[in-house]
């Protein structure tokens, strides 16, 4: 059975008058009265979407897109394709948001647990041999398969699904989460909280809505204190038997391969992606939008800033490849011992 989602969609609107809501202006010739069903990205929007386009690093997207609409700064209008309707906005990213915020007016912050009589609501479906620990909460429509443990004071919500065999430690909450099978999540762990997604600019930082998923795959484990936001529009992904340290933040739309180890008090920015078998190691971090290959290794405290290669080791700040690094850092120690000696031999000639 396919998943309802986590928020009530409203619409469709006109797109004249989304328009005139979300700070835009249809192309010359447009039809108004077009109707606007859903907000989606370039490469996934249809005829009755709306989409945008505000980092140059997707142009690319923009002649593909199938969209009905496309937000636009002014300057790319005329690379919009003929059967995607141009709205031509000053600050692209804030239209985006406000359309994102008619569309999907719930999703500013969880819903409420409405209705719930005990820790376990009477609308969630708890498989036989589940066990449901004192003082947990199990919001409405949740599910939690056959063998799973839900620990004293964690809180599962509204729809979210456990597979089997999963664990889910004391303290640790679920929003907008869908797990799988053999799943370890350690106390503490926040998980499906919305991504920190804002439209700045000189009138304030507008709150962009975060009404994507947390997508979290068979053998995963996940320590204690970890945090993984939900996507924006499309999901966070955390790939099969990933294994991922304490203290560790993901953002909105990460796509973490299978098999990966990331290890704690590493950051990734929003909407990274990880091929399999990828390494990072403590302190390290990753800027939003780029890509490791698989089977690539980031070094401690490592920080790339560009996409990274399949198979490479990468160390320092900013990230190159280690032996480089290695290189680089036994000159400085050769430079620096040279250096002092003839610091102590100016002070000796000065005595």
């Amino acid at each position: 059975m396919e998943h309802p989602g986590f928020f009530e969609r409203h619409g469709p609107f006109a797109i004249g008058d989304l328009a005139l809501r979300i700070e835009a202006t249809l192309a010359a010739g447009a039809d108004g009265a077009r109707l606007v069903h859903d907000v989606r990205t370039l490469s996934d929007a249809d005829a009755n979407d709306l989409t945008f386009l505000n980092n140059r690093k997707y142009l690319g997207q923009l002649g593909g897109t199938r969209a009905g609409s496309c937000l636009v700064l002014a300057a790319f209008a005329p690379r919009v394709p003929g059967a995607t309707t141009a709205l031509i906005a000053r600050d692209p990213y804030r239209s985006f948001a406000l359309a994102l915020t008619a569309f999907y007016p719930g999703s500013l912050r969880p819903a409420p647990l409405r209705g719930a009589t005990a820790a376990v609501d009477p609308s969630a479906r708890i498989e036989e041999g589940a066990v449901i620990e004192p003082g947990a909460t199990v919001g409405p429509e949740a599910w939690v398969g056959r063998g799973s443990v839900i620990s004293a004071g964690a809180t599962i919500g509204y729809r979210v699904a456990i597979g089997r065999d999963t664990y889910i430690g004391p303290q640790a909450s679920l929003l907008c989460a869908l797990v799988g099978d053999r799943v370890i999540i350690h106390g503490g762990v926040r998980i499906g909280q919305d991504g920190f997604g804002f439209a700045m600019g000189p009138r304030g930082h507008l709150k962009v809505p975060q009404v994507g998923r947390v997508i979290i795959q068979d053998d995963v484990e996940i320590g204690a204190n970890t945090t993984i936001d939900r996507g924006a529009l499309k999901d966070t992904i955390i790939g099969e038997g990933t294994k991922i340290d304490n203290l560790v933040q993901i953002g909105h739309n990460v796509i973490i391969g299978r098999h990966c180890v990331i290890v704690a008090q590493t950051g990734i920015s929003g909407s990274a992606e990880l091929g399999d078998f990828v390494i990072m190691g403590g302190q390290s971090g990753l800027v939003g939008h780029i890509k490791v290959g698989a089977g690539a290794q980031i070094a401690g405290t490592c920080h790339p800033t560009h996409d990274v290669p399949a198979g490479v080791r990468m160390a320092g700040t900013p990230a190159r490849p280690l032996k480089q690094w290695a290189r680089e850092v036994a000159l400085v120690k050769r430079l620096a011992a040279r250096g002092g000696g003839a610091a102590r031999a100016q002070d000796d000639e000065g005595e």
